[in-house]
C-alpha cells in the first residue's frame, strides 16, 4: 500500500495519531536507555506501552475493531506490570534506600 492509500485509509487524524505514537515510543526508548532512576525507567516503559496502544487504535480504523480489542489485553498486561514493578521498586528502596539502577545488583544473574 502506498502512502496515498495509507493516508486515505487512516485519514488525517489517523496519521497524526501514528506520528504522535512514534514520538512517544521514541521518547520512551531514549528514557529507558539513558536514565538510571528505576522509577523514571518504569515510567518510560509505560510510555512505550501507551504509544503501542495508540498505534493499535489508529490502525483499527483501517483493519477493524480487533486492534481496539487487543488494546484491552495490552492494558491488562500493563496494569499487572505496574503492580509487580512498583512492588519490586518499593522493596528495593526499603532495602537500599535508593532507586538508582547503578547502585544495586539484586536482580542481576
Amino acid at each position: 500500500m502506498n502512502e496515498a492509500g495509507l493516508a486515505g485509509a487512516l485519514g488525517l487524524h489517523g496519521l497524526i495519531a501514528l506520528f504522535v505514537s512514534a514520538i512517544l515510543f521514541s521518547i520512551g526508548v531514549i528514557g529507558v536507555l539513558l536514565r538510571r532512576n528505576a522509577i523514571i525507567v518504569f515510567m518510560c516503559v509505560e510510555l512505550m506501552l501507551n504509544a503501542a496502544n495508540l498505534s493499535l487504535v489508529a490502525f483499527s480504523r483501517m483493519h477493524g475493531i480487533e486492534g481496539q480489542i487487543f488494546v484491552f489485553f495490552v492494558m491488562a498486561v500493563a496494569a499487572a506490570e505496574a503492580a509487580v514493578g512498583l512492588a519490586i521498586i518499593i522493596a528495593i528502596f526499603r532495602h537500599y534506600e535508593v532507586v538508582d539502577l547503578d547502585r544495586f545488583r539484586l536482580l542481576r544473574w
